[in-house]
């Protein structure tokens, strides 16, 4: 990943998770890895336990956030959640989210979406 990718994705994550504080989450974890693939944030409130996915996109070349996650990166990030569960004996109601992030071609968020339960089997 180049380094304004990367800037991006760290830019990205950082709101998404000032966002879900703001929400009343609480942030578990943040960039949990395991051999399954990676969490981008942990969260909980009020009983749910949110693995949420955050994408950023600057302008609409690629296709949106949202099209960016395939049928193989939704089980990468089942599977990545199974693990924390696993690993951790965590026993909330889990969850998996998306927020989706929409950035000025200099890195400006110009719109943040919460999608809660965006991720099905």
């Amino acid at each position: 990943m180049t380094d304004d990718r990367h800037l991006l994705g760290r830019r990205a994550e950082e709101a998404a998770a000032r966002y879900l504080e703001a929400q009343g989450y609480r942030v578990l974890a943040r960039n949990w890895r395991t051999a399954e693939g990676e969490l981008d944030i942990v969260a909980e409130r009020d009983g749910v336990l949110a693995f949420v996915e955050v994408r950023a996109r600057r302008g609409q070349a690629m296709g949106t956030a949202a099209e960016s996650i395939t049928p193989r990166k939704r089980r990468r990030l089942l599977r990545a959640a199974l693990a924390y569960l696993q690993e951790t004996g965590a026993t909330l109601e889990p969850r998996l989210d998306v927020i989706l992030l929409q950035l000025t071609p200099g890195g400006r968020i110009l719109s943040l979406q919460h999608l809660p339960g965006a991720v099905e089997e």
